[in-house]
């Protein structure tokens, strides 16, 4: 809402010449019918609009067709209605298209209504009693039970004030749109206006949208310029759910944009090519086989779908209804179901849209239901757990559940806040504040902006404990876990970010050492008293064998020591630092060190630089070229020579 303004769309439905935009202009002054075809033949085929103000309340009616050749268009109008204004003539009373525009605005949850007995002066009062009848008849039980029925005449005007009380006061008890969500507007109209361009209409479904910026043209995902906006044929700084707007958009032609197309923001709803949802099929509709082709139609969209049923109920009433689900290959007229639909082409989605299914042939509606998930995950429909989880969708009350289920679902990879945010209908900044939330509450993990269940990363620190404790067992004497063999044997339960995650609070917890090695706190090396004595004997081989160490394979042979053992006492010195490798030779560090402090000494009081070579290297240190050359390499690693061609320079 703008300040204390609220706007509400009021849509008409009802049979064919039963006066619905009649009434419209005589409540407005605005005839509807815009098309030179509408008023050649006398009746609406496509969509007409007219503003209507109460008060504090701006009213926008949708005229809708009532030929059951345009109901795809009506269908297109009503996705946007927040109140219905059912139209009955009173000299014809209930008839098919009224029965099918009334299914389908309860199929889409339009909240409330009045309606209308039109041409109330062509018949007498018993006339318009049975009418009443009739009417009651059709809205029992449902949003319309208890609705005002109002006798008016659009020729003489008789009643049209009693109309206008009864718009009042459903303007009164309207609450209107919050501008929270998604700025979200499907279009139903486009056209080119000389001077300015392409311009877009539709029925601002949620979000706030700014005169100027930039908009995404869904399923395309195209990003197009605003250049303008009208609300109700004003120019207006922005726009709000519930007003009918029109967009001028640059660069894009006419062409390139249709009816069923959606205006949002970037990464705000899902182009999908399938979705879960929850169906319910009309008492009189015919039964409904798995893989059946329908037309699906969800805001101002028509798409043809393949239906795949999972686990259903019977109707309300009927016998085993409140057995277990089943998965049916056929779904009973009256009967709810868990399903996936398949489209023929991507449409933009969101949790909680409202859905219609009408048959393939003839073209009459079915059923409809309401969108559970617009992106679901891999795994079958007809399965234990896919029935729980649509149970689980199906059952979500707030947007903290929904953040929570989708983030649980996602497992150790998580989820950013970005792609949740399309799948449950909110902005970004209100799913952020929702996951902030939840965080707070230690029901979930941020890692930057990606999310993951508390339990699940609870879950995969023990896991990782595990495998670096099995790792100790199987590897006594290694320095830890390598870290990325620890990434990989934790892939299934946690994505890069999550073990991450978790590697730093276990270290923080002070219950692993998280280097290049994976280290649980409790790990020591523990040594046999004949790997102790192996160990103390290498060490002090190397130690006294200097610059020309034993091959310790041979020394292990001449000692009947195990190389296995003396292999992993080895490994050990090396890791310690008691032992340095250099390429097949091994030196202790002690006498690397001198070599080091000796080589290096030759530089005191020398007034030039000092050059060496491999021949002078092997008769200073009384070596051979096997080990000279080993030594020299490693003292040009360690910057204490470098070396120019076959000398080299003490630095």
């Amino acid at each position: 809402m703008i300040g204390s303004v609220k706007h509400l769309v009021v849509g008409t439905a009802g049979h064919i010449d039963h006066g619905k935009s009649t009434l419209v202009e005589a409540l407005t002054g605005i005839d509807p019918d815009r098309l030179q075809e509408e008023k050649a033949r006398g009746i609406t085929i496509d969509l007409g609009f007219a503003p209507y103000r109460h008060g504090d309340t701006q009213l926008a009616f949708v005229d809708v067709p009532g030929h059951e050749r345009f109901v795809r268009n009506m269908l297109a109008g009503a996705s946007g209605m927040d109140c219905v204004l059912l139209v009955i003539a009173a000299d014809e009373s209930v008839m098919p298209q009224t029965r099918e525009h009334f299914d389908i605005c309860r199929l889409l949850g339009v909240g409330g209504g009045l309606v209308a007995l039109t041409k109330a002066d062509l018949v007498d009062e018993e006339t318009l009693e049975l009418v009443r009848l009739e009417t009651r008849e059709l809205i029992a039980g449902s949003f319309l039970d208890g609705a005002a029925l109002v006798p008016v005449s659009a020729r003489t005007g008789a009643g049209l004030d009693d109309v206008r009380r009864e718009l009042a006061a459903l303007s009164d008890g309207a609450s209107g749109r919050a501008d929270s969500g998604i700025p979200r507007l499907p279009v139903d109209r486009t056209f080119s206006v000389k001077g300015f361009g392409t311009v877009v209409t539709g029925t601002q479904a949620s979000g706030v949208i700014e005169g100027e910026g930039e908009l995404t043209l869904m399923p395309a995902g195209r990003r197009v310029k605003v250049r303008g906006l009208q609300v109700h044929g004003e120019p207006r700084p922005a726009s709000r759910a519930g007003q009918r707007v029109a967009v001028n958009l640059a660069a894009v032609g006419v062409d390139e944009l249709q009816r069923g197309d959606t205006l949002t923001t970037e990464g705000g709803l899902c182009a999908s090519r399938r979705f879960d949802g929850r169906l319910t099929l009309l008492d009189g509709a015919r039964p409904l086989k798995y893989g059946a082709r329908v037309r699906f139609h969800q805001g101002t969209s028509e798409i043809m779908a393949r239906l795949a049923i999972g686990a259903a109920r019977a109707a309300a009433g009927d016998a085993g209804a409140e057995e277990v689900p089943r998965f049916p290959g056929v779904l009973e007229p009256g009967a709810s179901a868990f399903v996936r639909l398949h489209l023929e082409r991507p449409v933009a989605l969101t949790r909680g849209d409202r859905f219609v299914l009408r048959a393939y042939s003839p073209m009459i509606t079915i059923g409809g239901g309401v969108v559970l998930d617009p992106d679901p995950p891999g795994g079958r429909l007809r399965s234990a757990a896919g029935l729980q989880r649509a149970m689980r969708l199906d059952a979500l009350d707030d947007d903290a559940a929904a953040v929570l289920t989708m983030v649980g679902e996602a497992g150790g990879a998580g989820v950013t806040i970005g792609a949740l945010a399309p799948r449950i209908g909110r902005n970004v900044a209100e799913v952020r504040r929702v996951a902030a939330a939840l965080v707070d509450e230690s029901a979930l993990v941020a890692m930057g902006e990606r999310l993951v269940a508390a339990a699940t990363a609870e879950a995969a620190g023990e896991a990782l404990l595990a495998i670096a404790g099995a790792y100790h067992r199987d590897h006594p004497l290694e320095p830890g876990l390598p870290r990325e063999e620890a990434r990989e044997r934790l892939a299934r339960q946690a994505g890069p970010a999550l073990f991450e995650h978790v590697a730093q609070v276990l270290a923080a917890a002070g219950q692993l050492a998280a280097g290049r090695h994976l280290v649980l706190s409790t790990h020591r090396i523990v040594l046999t008293d004949e790997e102790t004595r192996v160990k103390d004997e290498l060490a002090g081989l190397f130690l006294g064998g200097g610059l020309s160490p034993p091959d310790p394979v041979v020394w292990a042979r001449e000692r009947g020591v195990d190389w296995a053992v003396a292999e992993r006492m080895l490994k050990l010195l090396v890791r310690d630092g008691t032992v340095e490798r250099l390429d097949t030779l091994v030196f202790h560090r002690s006498v690397l060190e001198r070599l080091r402090d000796d080589v290096a000494g030759l530089r005191t009081g020398a007034a030039e630089p000092v050059r060496i070579d491999v021949a002078w290297f092997k008769q200073r240190f009384g070596i051979t070229r096997k080990f000279a050359i080993p030594l020299l390499e490693y003292l040009d690693r360690v910057r204490v020579t470098r070396r120019f061609g076959r000398e080299r320079i003490v630095v």
